[in-house]
């Protein structure tokens, strides 16, 4: 054994022949070639990368951007608006002067599009404005008490999830119509034309997202809450005296705001298909104004001569829906901490 680690010592000695310069200090530009620093990034820049890394979710980015400008920036390079009629027009299939086609009363479907895409979207984004507001406030204050307050909390959310969100959206439609309509004759202001525009099916579609569609967002804060109480910032801050206002708005919500974001971005393609199913069914937008529901609706009568009426309106919601879900997917993946790299 003695000599099989002297042959061994030896070996290694023969196989590095090491100098006296070998043993020598490195200097400060030997240190900083052999060492390669990663930049420093925040939680936000890192999921940004991972966003951009994901092809399908910055497809679905580019497609959006694409129908926002066609929703809101289109109507003001094209002729008319979603009422006006070009006589002599009517019935016409899609050509090089209306790339839509025009339906029954000579309105120029592309316009009409783009007005009820910019419908769609308008409720979208307001519909998960309401959601996200109400739902992180009292997910928030549900999570942080606990006890018997997150248990009263809970058993509420129980009950408004078992209500059935298109009965209620009906029923609101019928009682504010007559209010509604005694306001907008009574009122010559700005506010009361739009109401009058968006009719009383749509405003309804809004109040009913105050009341019932944040009941998801509050049970995402409450669990994210719940867990994040318990850490050891949160007792910190509670031993320094800090109030129970503060740690839920500077301490508690900014660490749930990756699922804030997420759940936000996922409520806007749902807001905009439960109002084109209403639309479609005819409880939502009023005449004139129109939506792409309320266009597949109107298709109907001609299915089957004019078939692009229904194609044309539907494939952009289609689209626009499968874009928005697979935007939110890639989202959720870039703000997952657990899947950084």
């Amino acid at each position: 054994m003695e000599n099989f680690l002297n042959l061994n010592s030896k070996f290694k000695l023969e196989e590095y022949e090491f100098k006296e310069d070998d043993f020598e200090l490195a200097s400060s530009e030997a240190k900083e070639s052999f060492m390669t620093k990663a930049p420093s990034t925040s939680y936000f820049q890192d999921a940004l990368r991972r966003l951009k890394e994901n092809k399908i979710a910055m497809v679905s980015l580019g497609f959006i951007i694409i129908v926002f400008i066609f929703a809101f920036i289109g109507p003001y390079f094209v002729e008319g608006d979603y009422t006006t009629q070009f006589r002599g027009d009517e019935n016409l299939f899609p050509c090089a002067k209306y790339p839509f086609g025009t339906d029954k009363l000579g309105r120029n479907i592309m316009v009409r599009t783009m007005y009820g895409t910019r419908v769609s979207l308008i409720v979208g984004l307001f519909a998960s404005l309401i959601v996200l507001i109400i739902g992180t406030i009292y997910g928030s204050i549900s999570g942080y008490f606990g006890g018997k307050v997150d248990a009263v909390m809970m058993r509420i959310l129980d009950l408004i999830y078992s209500i059935p969100d298109v009965l209620v959206v009906i029923l609101l439609s019928i009682g504010i119509s007559q209010p509604m309509k005694s306001y907008v004759n009574s009122s010559t202001s700005a506010f009361a034309k739009k109401v009058g525009t968006l009719g009383p099916a749509l405003i309804s579609i809004f109040i009913a997202f105050g009341l019932l569609y944040w009941v998801g967002m509050a049970r995402i804060i409450r669990g994210q809450v719940l867990m994040l109480k318990k850490q050891e910032f949160v007792t910190a801050v509670e031993a320094l005296g800090g109030s129970r206002k503060r740690i839920i708005k500077r301490h508690l919500f900014p660490n749930c705001i990756g699922q804030v974001i997420v759940m936000t971005a996922m409520q806007i393609p749902s807001a905009i298909f439960l109002e084109s199913f209403l639309s479609f069914l005819g409880i939502g937008v009023s005449a004139p104004m129109t939506s792409l529901g309320a266009m597949a609706a109107d298709a109907l009568g001609g299915i089957y001569s004019y078939a692009y009426r229904l194609i044309i309106p539907s494939l952009i919601l289609s689209l626009m829906i499968l874009a928005l879900n697979l935007f939110a997917d890639g989202l959720r993946d870039a703000l997952d901490p657990r899947l950084k790299k």
